[in-house]
């Protein structure tokens, strides 16, 4: 083998290397991406249910029945843990990104609270996120991936 050969080899292996590497790191990203974005839901929706009666009061304070509680409860654990699963990613993620949106309207409309505020703006954030994932599907570590959907 010549010396050139020999050196192109190198070269192939290291760019493999490399592209293996790259890709651990992508599909580890995707992944966490997911989850921290799932988090809040997760969190949020068995909070509901430990101050149950409190969050439907508040919920018909500004004019939502609470009867739906626990729709929002099932849409924010089940959203979730689809979402950190990688199951039918894009559906979920443009659920949530609409659900964010829609409580953002409906609960932190206040401007002139600056809390209000940053609240509005965390949930067009968060519903920024699920549409990258509508777009990109939620990577190679996800059931959508595993059931080839």
């Amino acid at each position: 083998m010549s010396p050139s050969q020999t050196s192109t080899i190198q070269s192939t292996s290291a760019d493999v290397t490399r592209e293996s590497a790259a890709n651990t790191a992508k599909n580890i990203a995707e992944v966490a991406g997911r989850s921290f974005l799932a988090v809040l839901f997760v969190l949020s929706g068995l909070g509901k249910i430990g101050a149950y009666t409190a969050t439907a009061a508040y919920m018909s304070s500004v004019g939502v029945p609470g009867f739906l509680l626990p729709v929002v409860i099932v849409t924010e654990v089940l959203g979730a843990l689809a979402i950190v699963l990688g199951w039918q990613t894009r559906l979920t993620a443009l659920l949530l990104a609409g659900y964010s949106l829609l409580t953002a309207l409906v609960f932190h409309t206040n401007f002139a609270d600056q809390i209000e505020m940053i609240m509005f703006l965390k949930n067009v954030s968060i519903a920024g996120g699920f549409l990258l994932l509508v777009v990109h599907g939620a990577g190679p570590l996800s059931l959508d991936r595993r059931l080839g959907k």
